[in-house]
């Protein structure tokens, strides 16, 4: 949120400089991200000077440029040619100089010497659009004649400078969500660190009702929903543009002006936090407002032109005969006011936050009012900020107060009560700090204390502080008010002994794993576990009902617990190619999650719900790219292939152990799996299918392996970590040329070779693969290496033979090999 530095003065007394008061704001749990100075006028007219054109004579190769002669003050006449057909000599201007930046919109362009048609130009006279100061670009700005020549442009204009906080507020701070608000804090700061301090805002003790000619009844059907709800009508209004001093506050926070009326509703709801909605009087049909919902299904078009089906859930302000806005987050299309409205029903309510919440998710709408509503307002603001926003209208719009205010008030909001135990306060810090101490904070923060003890404080906390109710809530607002740096760092730890769990196991080796896959050139990312659940909808492999889905979502993109974390990874390698950075390696740890329908039970409501914990592992792009001693390859299958194994054999587990099959669905378009001979799953890499990598705009192809990380730590249980004597007797390596089947794969010749000879045979290797001209349709030729080693002699000629000559017939006889 964004919180103007000057403004933030008006309602608490101090001489921080920005950068203190961003410091400040940090250290007590609000924090600054960024501290920028602006002007209400992008780039605040520097540059920029009053100047007099002293002669105006046609261009002479040009029908519409002149060229003049300007007097800038204490500097020689500079000569400017003008294309503008107002301009003429006598006039007081505005003159961008050489060197002056001007702005359009995001674009900025420098003011330079130049020839136009062969006359030389010195700067540029300016039009108001050029300068961003109006809109028109009809011709020049001309200027009275009391204007001085040389005079800043930023002086004449009065252009204020101004410094914006970008301060994050968290969901729990509904109070901080206005300038007011963040006064509040920094005052509790100021007061605890000994500084010279007030707080204050505008007094509505002028607030006084004209007369009772335009009385409008409200009505409140739902009262859960709508707590409070105020209403004051004023006639006579006049809606027009704001004056400078409201559009220059609301420019530099970063809205945009558009009338009075609304613009006080927008500073008020900035200033204190209080949304207000603003009705054209005449529009309110049967001079009656209403609150209440409506049947489901109800049409109703709101201000961007938009028709939304109502839930009977959405509450709705509405008239006598039809609804008018959606309460609390947005209004209708017809009942806003507009330049023709005369009379005006101010509205100020306190709307429960769970119903707004759940009606801006419903309709997928997040606006100012919606985001302060849903998460708190202060209810005994109401009438305070709805007094402020009338005497505002009176004096910027005119008219008067014409009907008393309406209330609608079944029973006021009640402070929260909360016993704080002093002994609490020390073990919860972790330091003894001063009672005093603790209750000047408790009082700066405008905590009430209703008794006490020498042990302890009954504490009344104001409605506003919806984050407050307990007394570790009061704990940690004293503790980031008496500053997280004041407690000491203790110079003993305590700690007891304690055994190595699963767990313990777990997290070393994947500190290990992670650190060899960082070793061979990948990066670690970490996405959200939350996704949309639209990735899911149409796959079989993870099929959408099976979806941990969110009750209520922050948006459609985050609605559902992530199945797989292959969709997270796209997105990483989406946002990267995007940015010239095609070539990558991402190995990412997380959680899946699970819903199995069959397993609901409502004596056991988690029973059908399961998680198990992944490694996913990407490859994509290039393998080696711009190296001047080769060439560039791009990654393949292959590679990934390799990887996985690798990450196998760190953990101790024997391929040739696992069960290797083949895998080919709605994920990969062609992939390998491995299982235990139990037949757990362990993991399955493979090539992305092109309708994939499609959906999230990817060119190259993707490799990605899925590792059950659950899985493999349970197979890992089993695994001894043992040596074995380097061999003294030589090993022997056997070629074969095999003609095979196409569809034959290395896979199958590996485990008949095994199969064939346990003892002797150590390895079994593809060197070569051939297919094309002078072999059979169909087939394909396999070079394979065999590496045999007997341990304890050395083997003859006769032992080698015998095992080729059985392995030689295996082969023909499962596979109907051939040898070339």
């Amino acid at each position: 949120m964004n919180i103007s530095y000057n403004w933030l003065k008006e309602y608490v007394d101090f001489d921080l400089t920005p950068d203190e008061v961003a410091d400040a704001l940090t250290s007590i749990g609000l924090e600054t991200g960024s501290v920028e100075e602006v002007q209400t006028v992008k780039g605040g007219l520097e540059g920029l000077v009053i100047g007099e054109v002293l002669t105006c004579e046609p261009h002479p190769d040009s029908d519409h440029m002149h060229i003049t002669t300007v007097n800038l003050g204490n500097v020689e006449p500079v000569q400017i040619v003008c294309g503008a057909s107002n301009v003429a000599a006598g006039q007081k201007v505005v003159v961008a100089t050489i060197g002056t930046k001007l702005y359009d919109g995001e674009e900025c362009f420098t003011i330079k010497k130049s020839k136009l048609r062969g006359v030389e130009s010195n700067g540029m006279i300016c039009a108001e659009d050029e300068i961003g100061i109006g809109t028109d670009h009809a011709g020049i700005i001309v200027l009275p004649d009391t204007a001085v020549p040389g005079t800043l442009a930023k002086d004449y204009y009065n252009i204020k400078s101004d410094f914006v906080l970008e301060v994050d507020i968290t969901p729990n701070r509904a109070d901080a969500c206005s300038h007011y608000g963040v006064a509040r804090d920094l005052y509790a700061y100021l007061k605890q660190n000994g500084k010279k301090t007030a707080l204050q805002k505008p007094s509505v003790d002028a607030f006084a009702i004209e007369n009772e000619s335009l009385d409008i009844k409200v009505t409140v059907e739902n009262t859960e929903a709508c707590p409070r709800y105020a209403g004051v009508t004023i006639k006579g209004v006049t809606v027009k543009e704001s004056p400078e001093w409201l559009q220059n506050k609301l420019r530099i926070i970063g809205l945009r002006p558009i009338n009075n009326v609304v613009d006080i509703t927008n500073y008020i709801v900035h200033a204190f936090g209080q949304p207000l909605h603003c009705f054209d009087a005449d529009k309110i049909k049967g001079n009656e407002v209403v609150v209440k919902t409506m049947p489901e299904g109800t049409p109703f078009v709101t201000l961007d032109g938009v028709e939304r089906k109502l839930s009977d859930r959405d509450l709705m302000i509405c008239n006598k005969e039809e609804a008018m806005c959606i309460a609390g987050v947005f209004g209708g299309l017809d009942s806003g006011s507009t330049e023709t409205t005369t009379d005006v029903f101010l509205e100020s309510a306190y709307f429960h936050p769970t119903w707004i919440r759940k009606t801006a998710r419903r309709h997928g709408l997040n606006t100012d009012a919606s985001f302060r509503f849903e998460r708190g307002v202060d209810p005994n603001a109401t009438i305070y900020c709805l007094k402020l926003a009338a005497l505002m209208i009176k004096e910027l719009a005119g008219g008067v107060v014409a009907s008393s205010i309406k209330d609608v008030c079944p029973e006021p909001a009640k402070d929260f009560v909360v016993e704080l135990s002093y002994a609490k306060v020390h073990s919860l810090v972790g330091k003894d700090i001063p009672v005093e101490t603790i209750k000047s904070i408790i009082a700066s923060l405008e905590m009430t204390i209703v008794s006490e003890t020498a042990d302890q404080l009954t504490l009344a906390v104001p409605p506003y502080r919806v984050d407050v109710q307990r007394d570790c809530d009061v704990i940690e607002d004293i503790l980031r008010i008496y500053g997280y740096n004041n407690v000491e760092i203790p110079t003993t730890l305590k700690s007891s002994l304690t055994t190595k769990g699963e767990h313990d196991k777990s997290n070393k080796l994947q500190n290990l794993i992670a650190e060899q896959l960082v070793g061979f050139g990948f990066n670690e990312i970490l996405n959200n576990s939350l996704t949309r659940a639209a990735y899911y909808e149409g796959l079989e492999s993870y099929p959408s009902q099976r979806l941990v889905m969110l009750m209520n979502p922050l948006s459609a993109d985050l609605n559902a617990m992530r199945q797989t974390l292959l969709f997270g990874g796209l997105e990483s390698i989406s946002h990267n190619a995007n940015r010239k950075n095609a070539d990558l390696k991402f190995f990412e740890y997380g959680n899946c999650y699970y819903f199995n329908e069959e397993k609901k039970n409502p004596e056991k409501v988690l029973g059908a719900y399961s998680e198990d914990y992944h490694l996913g592992l990407w490859v994509t792009g290039k393998r080696v790219a711009n190296s001047w001693a080769h060439p560039d390859e791009s990654s393949s299958v292959y590679e990934l292939k390799a990887y996985v194994e690798n990450v196998f054999l760190r953990l101790g587990l024997n391929l040739k152990n696992l069960v290797i099959g083949n895998l080919s669905d709605d994920i990969f378009a062609s992939a390998l799996t491995v299982h235990t001979k139990g037949g757990k799953l362990l993991a399955t890499f493979g090539v992305v299918t092109k309708k994939m990598l499609k959906a999230f705009d990817i060119d190259n192809e993707v490799y990605f392996a899925d590792l059950n990380w659950k899985e493999l730590m349970k197979a890992t249980r089993s695994v001894k970590v043992s040596y074995t004597e380097i061999p003294r007797f030589p090993a022997v390596r056997r070629d074969l040329a095999l003609l095979l089947d196409k569809k034959v794969q290395f896979c199958e010749i590996e485990k008949i070779a095994y199969d064939t000879e346990k003892k002797l045979l150590k390895s079994v290797e593809l060197f070569d693969v051939y297919e094309g001209k002078n072999l059979e349709a169909g087939k394909k030729s396999y070079a394979v290496c065999f590496i045999l080693q007997d341990e304890t002699q050395t083997l003859n000629d006769k032992v080698i033979d015998k095992i080729m000559g059985k392995l030689v017939k295996n082969l023909e006889d499962k596979l109907n090999a051939k040898l070339r």
